[in-house]
């Protein structure tokens, strides 16, 4: 990884978000590639967020963590060390059912969490900043593979929330020449992913022999890549790429829903005869995601994980780890947004 505009100069970087999903394996493989790095854990601890994602790293003298929500400038002034020089910000809302119950917790994370973190950046003279944003702000895919100058176009609270997050961080390079990245990832899967996605759903709904939801007639067409190459593709953006540029992360492994849930029940040994149902679509449920990963491959960054290959192995971890998802799925998640919304609160798959 080549490191440009004073990333070299202090190997210490905030980092928010990180005990999620993606963020999780973002830390463990920095930490991994650069001896000399020094990471800054600023996380909310939501339902999401899980502190046995990092069980590996925690003890680590190049590595501390502190709780807080990047909507609080008191916490993020905290979590910010001196010669700080980059921050990665993953800490989003993130999934689209729950943005359709109640878009407040989108628009105070998605975006007020981003202008702080803005503020942040400004005040601590970062080198750079790099949002991480979804391949769902550019909406429906008609026909072939959107660019990064594809016009955004998202359909649902949460894409919004991460459209308007995009465009306060160009405001903020615009108008107060902050050093911004933007990363749009595919539909990421692996290790570590919360059961209410789709694939560590199945897989955990088919490990207890229960039975796979799918929306409408699962034909919605989505591009699958690994949380390790997303990773590793956030973290070559960050050294390599050009300030004020996004660049999409795409997977290249474009298939249906219906595909992948065939491909898990083979996976667990079910039949879609008795493990399949299909369920009510979602509003406006975008039918088509495919993005041109052109533009992050003449950087230097390119998937290396066959899907076939990680979704056998991603299989394997949560056969492997159910103690993991089997602590959320005993009611954390349930009562966390029975508290937050009450009544109005409905798992759906």
């Amino acid at each position: 990884m080549s490191v440009e505009h004073g990333l070299a100069a202090s190997r210490r970087w905030l980092v928010t978000g990180g005990l999620g999903f993606i963020g999780s394996h973002f830390i463990r493989i920095a930490l991994a590639e650069d001896p000399e790095l020094e990471i800054v854990n600023l996380d909310a601890l939501t339902y999401a967020g899980n502190l046995m994602n990092l069980r590996d790293v925690e003890c680590s003298s190049r590595y501390r963590f502190v709780r807080g929500d990047i909507s609080d400038p008191a916490a993020v002034k905290a979590a910010i060390d001196p010669g700080v020089s980059a921050i990665v910000n993953f800490a989003a809302e993130s999934h689209v059912d729950r943005s359709l119950i109640d878009a407040e917790p989108f628009k105070k994370t998605n975006v007020t969490g981003v202008r702080v973190l803005l503020e942040a950046a400004i005040a601590a003279r970062v080198a750079r900043f790099l949002q991480v944003s979804t391949d769902e702000v550019y909406g429906d895919a008609v026909t072939g593979e959107l660019s990064e100058e594809s016009p955004l176009s998202p359909s649902n609270p949460y894409s919004a929330s991460k459209a308007e997050g995009e465009a306060l961080v160009q405001e903020y390079r615009r108008d107060r020449g902050v050093p911004v990245l933007v990363t749009r990832g595919s539909n990421t899967y692996g290790p570590y992913q919360y059961p209410e996605k789709l694939i560590p759903l199945c897989i955990t709904n088919l490990i207890d022999n229960e039975s796979v939801p799918l929306y409408g007639d699962g034909m919605q067409v989505r591009d699958w890549l690994h949380a390790e190459d997303h990773a590793r593709g956030i973290l070559h953006v960050l050294g390599s790429g050009v300030s004020g540029n996004a660049y999409n992360l795409a997977g290249g492994n474009s298939c249906t829903n219906l595909e992948i849930a065939h491909r898990l029940l083979g996976a667990c040994g079910r039949s879609p005869l008795t493990h399949l149902r299909h369920v009510s679509d979602r509003p406006n449920h975008d039918r088509r995601y495919a993005m041109s990963g052109a533009k992050a491959h003449a950087l230097g960054w390119r998937p290396r994980i066959p899907f076939d290959t990680g979704l056998s192995e991603t299989v394997e971890w949560y056969k492997s780890n159910e103690e993991w998802w089997r602590r959320i799925k005993r009611g954390e998640f349930t009562a966390y947004w029975e508290r937050q919304y009450g009544a109005r609160f409905e798992e759906r798959a």
